[in-house]
């Protein structure tokens, strides 16, 4: 499994544009929010904006040509982002959503979006049975689709659940954050929208809170592209930049990330405290094999059960030196992460429950330091906590 070769230079060149006044190759960042017109109505391409900036769009033109899409839309986070595609359904609509998917993603569509008459049926979207059963029964609007999911690391077909939503003409979402464009491209694979935190992989390095949304339907964008500019949920010309910047070393992170997150799961695969490990490069990972025929690797996401009392897993968080115990993920920086208490606290006991998201489950978002240290931070981190 590896990065395509031709990613790490359309990483390194999408979406540049040579300053034309200056020749500045580094994206210029424009801080004005309205533009002189030479009369009324008649302008140079930008009136105002939050309708249109040239930081912006030169980012969302690079997001574009990364996941292979004619569109891209940028947000300022995921979950504007998110909240957008919303307003393309209206009051009594149906959306299939994979259950084991981002908590604030289920908060979201469960605590806002159902006020408003939207309906979202959670279910398993690794079961084909379940798939067609759904589809047939509900006859939903749109299927919305993590993968790999978050944070129990599933792997969705997108090939065949595109297939089959596109029979019951229903619209496919996906969340490509975990993957990112360098290891999937889910609209070469049927999906109608792609939908990222680019908080997280893109933006890399915990500096900048992004969102975005990529299409190559010209309808979708026209109505998306009104979303944002009417609700305005917008990044600055600075968040813009920093992710212009941090997308230029894109493949490189990501390719490292890969290399270090299968190694830190093949060693906690064979520690005695750890239950179980879910990383799709394991063979022992249920969809392994979907995961290799679908991915161009297996991302730096590792999620594992800890063996023991809740008082020895918060010790073993409390204990290392490297993984940084935090919210987020995707950092150059490795974090570790109690999703029951933390990233899915909004979730219901029941629900994680149902989910395997327990006390004993962590997640680690691998970052791109060198694999032995991590090892040896998780290594000494054990030990410290059996011996406290």
């Amino acid at each position: 499994m590896a990065i395509d070769p031709h990613n790490y230079t359309k990483a390194v060149h999408a979406g540049v544009k040579i300053d034309p006044t200056h020749g500045a190759i580094a994206p210029v960042i424009v801080t004005s929010t309205t533009y002189r017109q030479s009369a009324p109505a008649e302008h140079q391409g930008y009136d105002y904006s939050r309708a249109d900036n040239p930081t912006r769009e030169q980012l969302e033109s690079a997001l574009a040509e990364l996941e292979g899409g004619d569109y891209g839309l940028a947000f300022s986070s995921g979950l504007a982002a998110e909240h957008a595609i919303m307003g393309l359904f209206r009051p009594g609509d149906t959306i299939v959503v994979c259950d084991d998917v981002y908590g604030g993603t289920r908060r979201l569509f469960s605590k806002i979006w159902e006020d408003y008459g939207l309906n979202y049926h959670f279910c398993d979207l690794t079961d084909q049975e379940v798939i067609k059963q759904t589809l047939t029964q509900l006859k939903p609007k749109a299927i919305w689709i993590e993968t790999p999911t978050n944070p129990t690391l599933r792997i969705v077909d997108l090939t065949l659940v595109a297939s089959l939503a596109k029979e019951h003409h229903a619209m496919v979402i996906v969340d490509n954050t975990f993957a990112t464009p360098m290891l999937q491209q889910p609209l070469a694979l049927g999906a109608d929208i792609v939908v990222h935190s680019s908080t997280k992989y893109l933006g890399g390095h915990t500096d900048v809170i992004g969102g975005a949304i990529i299409t190559s339907d010209p309808q979708l964008y026209d109505k998306l592209k009104f979303l944002q500019y009417a609700a305005g949920s917008i990044p600055s010309p600075f968040d813009c930049y920093l992710l212009l910047r941090s997308l230029s070393t894109l493949a490189l992170r990501m390719n490292q990330h890969c290399i270090n997150a299968e190694k830190v799961a093949s060693y906690l695969s064979s520690h005695p405290q750890v239950s179980k490990v879910i990383f799709p490069g394991l063979s022992s990972h249920p969809q392994h094999k979907l995961a290799k025929r679908q991915m161009h690797g297996f991302s730096g996401m590792v999620s594992f059960y800890l063996q023991g009392s809740r008082e020895y897993l918060t010790r073993f968080c409390q204990s290392t030196k490297l993984f940084i115990l935090a919210e987020s993920l995707g950092s150059t920086k490795s974090l570790i992460n109690h999703p029951a208490s933390m990233t899915h606290a909004s979730v219901s006991p029941k629900q994680r429950k149902q989910l395997g998201i327990t006390d004993s489950l962590l997640r680690l978002s691998v970052g791109i330091e060198d694999s032995a240290d991590l090892i040896d931070d998780l290594r000494q981190a054990l030990k410290a906590s059996l011996s406290t």
